[in-house]
């Protein structure tokens, strides 16, 4: 039974991501993959606010979920603000300045804990960190202790276990401070269409903004972020395996879709002005929300329906409360990328030589 039913979305999801390769009005149906293990009983806030001023906006998103933030934030010694830098050149790729300051406004009024804003690029990070801005930060906040850390440089990690292309056990390096409990973690995310995953959203930024890679001095060189490209189930379980291992760990997210990103992403795509800010304390929940917001068929992104099924967080749109806007009046089509059938295949029966993506 539960074979023909992944057969069955895997067909009609394939066929339709076929027929709307020029658009996103995706036809499949919503279903999950699998019954979960774990349910996730509880209901799940996300904020969803509009404008037209992207600072006030995450500000505001935030703002709408305070209750849900300020107990665990006074219970820890300082706030880790994680962007989404993929790209260190192209801003529409990463997380504006002014996403950043939406957050600081945020934390600053409610509490006085040093801020943390650190990545772990692909590229060079203190280079991003000076092409977008980010450097004027610790100026412009000038009675707050805000500091800019290249996690690849500071190069403390924890190791966990993942699957090779050929499942086989690899290890993977995870930046330490992504799994420090003294840490109140904000991600600050982008609503991106993937190259991989199909979308790149809170989790997507979360799990592989964590893994390290060589600093760029640094010999012999090495990058664990690329033990996650392989074949196209091992890279949605890995990644969820690596979002199990950061969850207990993780603040509120902020998801800027000021202007996010279709097509060909997460680095090459158009824009979109979408104008919206998403927050939660639920990280997979306001990625429920953010999928929705971009017209995308949420049984497609494989790592959200594992993380939903061991109950890393609420999937199910009917038990989320949605603040702010109502989702029909801020829902866009996105745009999907160019390889979204190869990357349907997920869904389908295991090849012996799974599709190597990204």
């Amino acid at each position: 039974m539960r074979s023909n039913l992944t057969r069955r979305i895997f067909f009609q999801t394939a066929a339709g991501a076929a027929a709307v390769r020029g658009s996103a009005a995706q036809q499949a149906p919503a279903e999950m993959v699998h019954e979960p293990v774990y349910p996730y009983t509880r209901r799940s806030t996300v904020a969803v606010i509009p404008g037209k001023e992207r600072r006030k906006m995450v500000y505001d998103s935030l703002a709408a979920i305070e209750r849900d933030i300020l107990p665990a934030l006074k219970r820890k010694k300082y706030v880790l603000i994680k962007p989404n830098n993929v790209s260190t050149t192209n801003q529409l790729a990463a997380t504006h300045a002014d996403t950043l300051r939406g957050i600081i406004d945020f934390v600053a009024e409610r509490s006085k804990l040093p801020i943390v804003i650190a990545e772990s690029s692909a590229g060079d990070t203190p280079v991003g960190y000076e092409n977008f801005g980010y450097v004027k930060l610790p100026k412009e906040y000038a009675t707050r202790q805000i500091s800019l850390v290249d996690l690849n440089t500071e190069a403390r990690y924890e190791v966990m276990p993942l699957l090779t292309p050929d499942l086989h056990v690899q290890p993977v390096r995870l930046a330490a401070r992504l799994l420090d409990p003294d840490a109140f973690v904000i991600c600050a995310a982008i609503l991106k269409t993937h190259n991989t995953v199909i979308a790149t959203l809170s989790v997507k930024n979360m799990t592989l903004g964590a893994p390290l890679r060589s600093a760029p001095k640094e010999t012999p060189r090495w990058n664990d972020k690329r033990k996650y490209h392989g074949g196209v189930r091992q890279t949605h379980y890995n990644m969820y395996l690596t979002a199990q291992k950061l969850r207990p760990f993780w603040g509120a997210t902020v998801i800027d879709g000021f202007e996010g990103m279709e097509g060909n992403g997460p680095a090459s795509g158009t824009p979109v002005e979408s104008r919206i800010a998403i927050a939660s304390a639920d990280y997979i929940a306001a990625d429920r929300v953010a999928v929705e917001a971009m017209s995308i068929n949420p049984a497609w992104l494989g790592y959200l329906n594992y993380c939903a099924q061991v109950g890393l967080g609420q999937y199910d749109l009917a038990k989320i409360d949605v603040l702010g806007a109502k989702l029909a009046d801020v829902k866009k089509p996105y745009r999907m990328h160019r390889d979204i059938e190869r990357q349907m295949q997920w869904l389908g029966p295991l090849e012996e030589i799974p599709p190597k993506l990204g």
